[in-house]
């Protein structure tokens, strides 16, 4: 297997919580508990689970948005958790991040222009003339025109401006993208537009996908690889296609039980999961999902599984395998 550009080991990110009077810190909220994987250049690795599962805050650990509490990241053979502030400004001109709600995450009051050039003056790239026609020229690839660079995000459909924050990741030729729920703000035939434009700039431009999202089918659509989080947890990861034809994890098979099939007369097997998600701050002993599980045993309760390959590629966290 060729070097994987992406590698996590142990990756945890605990939020403190304080109460009392004085403040102190009470106890702390485990918004990602472990998680190891890697993710091979070119491939897409999707990332699914409930809200709260972690999967925004492991996008933004492995960014170093977020500081981890524990646990490395190595990136093109370099472990950016110990690099300083200046170290990673450089190196995120490598790595980018296409955020969920791409009004929040565009300056209302620059056009899209300014918005587009400033990653490159920031990381000091090409002279005004080049720039100028850099941002015309990643316009034109995202599908819209050079005419909209005078534009405000005001002024766009969700589409278009989901579009602005795509070319705006793509501006500084990063090798990798984390898409942060890229489409779930989207109508669904909008959704389709821009999934199947990071298909086409991934085989036009090489570029390697971490793509987080809780809706299965879009998951499916365009990832190589798809891992299932619950509670700060991987606990199952194998190829797209594999997954959906055969889970082995309890919550996996139920997470897609759960998918609508577009056939009134379609019979199956319906799989029971009872109760709320656990909170982080407070997980449940042994496996965190044992509390909903219909298939759980006596060793579930008190005993962590392993996350572990159980058959080729295909890796599970359950004590059944």
């Amino acid at each position: 297997m060729t070097e994987p550009l992406l590698q996590v080991s142990n990756l945890k990110k605990h939020f403190p919580i304080n109460g009392g009077v004085l403040g102190k810190r009470v106890g702390e909220v485990k918004a990602v508990d472990g998680l190891s994987f890697f993710v091979k250049k070119g491939e897409t690795l999707g990332i699914v689970g409930e809200s709260g599962c972690g999967k925004s805050t492991t996008g933004r650990l492995i960014l170093r948005l977020l500081e981890p509490t524990e646990g490395k990241v190595i990136f093109n053979n370099q472990d950016i958790t110990s690099l300083s502030n200046s170290e990673m400004r450089k190196l995120r001109r490598d790595m980018q991040i296409i955020f969920q709600d791409p009004y929040a995450s565009l300056n209302p009051r620059h056009n899209v222009e300014k918005i587009l050039e400033e990653p490159l003056i920031v990381h000091g790239i090409g002279d005004k003339k080049e720039r100028k026609r850099k941002v015309r020229e990643m316009l034109e690839i995202v599908g819209l025109s050079s005419y909209h660079a005078k534009r405000y995000p005001h002024q766009f459909s969700g589409g278009q401006r989901q579009r602005i924050g795509i070319a705006k990741a793509l501006m500084t030729n990063p090798s990798l993208i984390i898409a942060d729920e890229p489409v779930s703000a989207l109508d669904v035939s909008i959704q389709s537009q821009v999934l199947n434009l990071m298909e086409d700039l991934q085989k036009e431009y090489g570029l390697t996908y971490i793509f987080i999202a809780h809706d299965l089918g879009v998951v499916r659509h365009i990832s190589d690889r798809v891992g299932v989080m619950y509670l700060g947890r991987l606990i199952e990861l194998t190829d797209s296609e594999k997954l959906y034809r055969k889970p082995l994890h309890p919550y996996t098979k139920a997470l897609l039980d759960a998918v609508p099939i577009p056939d009134p007369d379609y019979k199956r097997e319906a799989i029971e999961v009872s109760g709320e998600i656990p909170s982080p701050s407070n997980p449940p002993s042994g496996c965190a999902f044992h509390t909903r599980c219909s298939s759980c045993m006596d060793i579930c309760k008190s005993i962590r599984p392993d996350f572990k390959e159980v058959e080729p590629g295909h890796y599970v966290a359950c004590h059944l395998y």
